[in-house]
């Protein structure tokens, strides 16, 4: 098979390596859809080899034994190898498991555990079927386009009468924003890219502001109705996107940290005093997955969330583009 791989600082090319076989409960998936997230920053230190990726989207195509899957089945690939046996894993919380598979211990190669390429090895526990109504690109939106924000909006109760602030919109970020519209909520966002803020306007935001403007915290505060924003998401990890959330909130406002990069800006006593909720999201629980392809399913602009397609030859060029930041999520295909 043929996989994306990083040979240097900004270099990528396409290398071949053996298809890998299924084997007890992991099956095989050609996988039909390689969303794009993390890995151009390794590219750009020259970091991360013929390993590459943690989203697919494709179809069984060979197992080992009866399980929760079959040949033919169209089915999202959940990230990570959890255990499927914990308390966490049994509850849809898999995400956080502590037991984690050594892939490569299992399969006695790292073969097969890329997702940009053209095959992967994952335990059928893992794959989520794909309704047949809903394309095989926006069933790829599942996994970090919406899942990481999903997460968020569900811990922080995001509903139609609030205001969400969202600092960052990066491909993240803008899945954010259409979850949070799906929800009804008015969204106001921050970023320091013009093309991500235009983006979010176009998917329904109600502003768009970049970070280093004047007077911005009262300039937010003032769009509200309570004195502040009732949610605050942010996708940057950055310390200074953490204190604008905050200072942003209202009292006895809820916020989520998506990425939690950097040291707190304030101190613990900080939530006493305001009565913030802070929430840590990751990727959303398992019993969700039918309401996270509800928002794929029904929402208006689901199809903004994808700027660009690449077939996986040109690699390379993907990666630089999202590097310059212009772009919402990126597809490859394996196939091309």
């Amino acid at each position: 098979m043929l996989k994306a791989a990083i040979t240097g600082p900004r270099q990528a090319t396409v290398v071949e390596s053996e298809d890998p076989r299924a084997m007890e409960d992991w099956a095989l998936v050609k996988i039909t859809v390689a969303p794009m997230c993390t890995e151009y920053k390794g590219w750009m230190t020259g970091h991360g080899g013929d390993n590459l990726g943690h989203e697919a989207v494709g179809e069984v195509v060979e197992i080992a034994q009866p399980g929760r899957v079959n040949v033919g089945d169209r089915v999202v690939v959940q990230p990570q190898y959890a255990c499927g046996k914990c308390h966490l894993c049994l509850c849809g919380e898999y995400i956080h498991c502590e037991h984690q598979i050594d892939a490569k211990t299992f399969l006695g190669t790292r073969n097969g555990t890329a997702t940009m390429a053209q095959y992967v090895l994952k335990p059928s526990w893992l794959l989520s079927p794909i309704p047949d109504d809903i394309s095989d690109e926006h069933a790829s939106l599942a996994l970090c386009g919406l899942g990481p924000t999903f997460n968020a909006c569900q811990l922080t109760r995001l509903e139609a009468a609030d205001t969400v602030l969202i600092t960052g919109l990066g491909p993240v970020g803008l899945g954010g924003v259409v979850n949070a519209r799906f929800r009804n909520a008015r969204v106001i966002a921050v970023d320091l890219i013009a093309w991500r803020r235009e983006r979010a306007m176009e998917m329904g935001a109600f502003a768009a502001f970049s970070p280093d403007e004047d007077d911005l915290v009262p300039r937010i505060r003032a769009l509200t109705t309570r004195e502040g924003v009732d949610v605050a998401i942010d996708t940057s990890g950055a310390t200074a996107a953490h204190k604008l959330c905050l200072d942003c909130l209202r009292r006895k406002g809820r916020f989520s940290l998506v990425q939690g990069f950097g040291e707190s800006p304030v101190g613990l006593s900080h939530f006493v005093w305001s009565g913030h909720q802070l929430f840590g999201a990751w990727h959303y629980n398992l019993g969700d997955y039918p309401r996270i392809m509800e928002v794929v399913r029904r929402s208006e602009v689901i199809e903004l969330l994808i700027s660009h397609r690449f077939p996986m030859t040109r690699t390379q060029e993907a990666f630089a583009l999202q590097e310059t930041g212009q772009c919402a999520k990126v597809l490859l295909n394996p196939w091309q």
